[in-house]
């Protein structure tokens, strides 16, 4: 005889709702001390640029030479959260809870954690390194002194702050172990299959990563990265098992 027993799913398993519990006190801190402690500026994540570079944004008073990058910006970037808007904690969070529970019950607190965390690096890794291009590309048109240019492009080295990357990564996970699940998206009248949503959403971030539009504050490949970390991940581990994506 089979012993079948029944294991109801946490609707807010612990990791999920501890790691939605650090963000919000993060981004309370955020608009609370923001009078005496740069916070938010301390958190961000801040592109590595040549030191010439950093001299000349300086020199021109630009408000990307701030901070600099600092190794634990890595991590604590993904902890916070722009404080002008309530949308953008409130959107990750949410996507977090509705996503990352359905992972965190089928993996258990530790492997959720661990790939959460992992594509929350991921993001920062793809992001540093095409920021890293876009200085560089910067620095020699201050070299050519050619000024459209940099006013143009002064925006694509800009910090990063937000955990969409890590988030990006729970939703790759959860199209590539639930592919055919139905979603409802906001402005869609009819469901969309869930891996059809996350090709969707980064074909998105693809194309707005590798065109200038005026106004998009958006780090795109910080999303690509944690979306492609988690893929990659969930791969290996469903190697020997793998589901087909249809």
């Amino acid at each position: 005889m089979s012993d079948f027993r029944f294991t109801r799913p946490n609707g807010f398993p612990p990791i999920v709702k501890n790691l939605i519990i650090i963000n919000a006190l993060v981004f309370i801190a955020q608009l609370t001390l923001a009078n005496r402690f740069s916070i938010t500026e301390w958190f961000m994540l801040w592109p590595i640029m040549p030191d010439q570079l950093h001299k000349l944004l300086v020199e021109s008073g630009a408000p990307e030479a701030g901070q600099q990058f600092k190794p634990y910006q890595i991590v604590t970037h993904m902890f916070s959260h722009s404080p002008s808007t309530f949308f953008h904690i409130l959107f990750n969070m949410f996507t977090l809870w509705m996503f990352g529970r359905v992972l965190e019950n089928v993996w258990g607190g530790e492997r959720f954690l661990f790939f959460y965390l992992a594509c929350g690096l991921g993001a920062a890794a793809l992001h540093l390194g095409m920021q890293y291009v876009r200085c560089e590309e910067l620095l020699s048109f201050f070299q050519a002194n050619n000024y459209k240019a940099i006013q143009d492009n002064i925006g694509a080295i800009s910090p990063a702050l937000g955990a969409s990357g890590a988030v990006m990564g729970v939703m790759a996970a959860f199209a590539f172990v639930f592919p055919n699940t139905e979603l409802f998206i906001m402005f869609i009248p009819f469901p969309v299959k869930a891996k059809w949503a996350m090709l969707g959403l980064a074909a998105i971030d693809l194309f707005g990563g590798v065109t200038s539009i005026p106004g998009d504050n958006i780090a795109h490949f910080a999303h690509l990265g944690g979306a492609i970390t988690g893929f990659l991940i969930v791969y290996y581990w469903n190697k020997t098992n793998r589901r087909s994506l249809y």
